[in-house]
């Protein structure tokens, strides 16, 4: 017979391997799951965050987490339920999450705590060239190519990169405090 932590552990495994549809990182290191728990042996119930209401990609994450952690051993049935509070902020996602984003030209602003009530152009200098460091970039649109990132440019390497656009805690968007 197998222990509850065992299958916990198995789950948390699965998880991990699960990729984000849109994004070169996996679910868990995105931040998106919120909870897993077992009330009955074998039956699953998983809580995830969406990172932005309406997402494309949530009914196929929904699918392949059901799909990956229902072909474990001892899992009768899983459950995925969406959630929006507490809602999604790019605090969850993990350093490794950050690092896999970061080699992919995605870029995640450290602000910290709640956002800043100061305005910012939009030629700035508040997120970093995720291909050579710089400083030296600005805001190309606020529209990338998913709801979630925004698209930037820097002016050193000329090379165009993302952003993963900063919630706060009320799910607005908001730009992030160059100080």
């Amino acid at each position: 017979m197998v222990n509850g932590d065992d299958i916990l552990a198995s789950i948390h495994e699965t998880l991990a391997s699960i990729p984000d549809p849109e994004l070169p990182c996996s679910i868990v290191d995105l931040g998106l799951v919120e909870a897993v728990t077992m009330d009955d042996p074998g039956r699953v119930e998983i809580t995830l965050l969406p990172t932005f209401t309406g997402c494309p990609a949530l009914d196929m994450i929904a699918d392949d987490v059901t799909r990956k952690v229902g072909e474990l051993d001892s899992i009768e049935s899983c459950h995925v339920t969406w959630i929006f509070d507490p809602p999604w902020t790019t605090d969850r996602i993990t350093e490794r999450g950050r690092d896999s984003l970061k080699s992919h030209g995605v870029t995640v602003s450290r602000c910290g705590g709640a956002p800043s009530s100061r305005t910012v152009t939009l030629q700035t200098s508040a997120i970093p060239c995720p291909w050579c460091g710089s400083d030296r970039t600005r805001l190309e649109s606020p529209f990338g190519p998913t709801r979630c990132r925004s698209i930037h440019y820097c002016d050193a390497c000329q090379n165009t990169f993302e952003d993963m656009k900063r919630l706060d805690g009320l799910g607005k968007t908001s730009t992030p405090d160059p100080g």
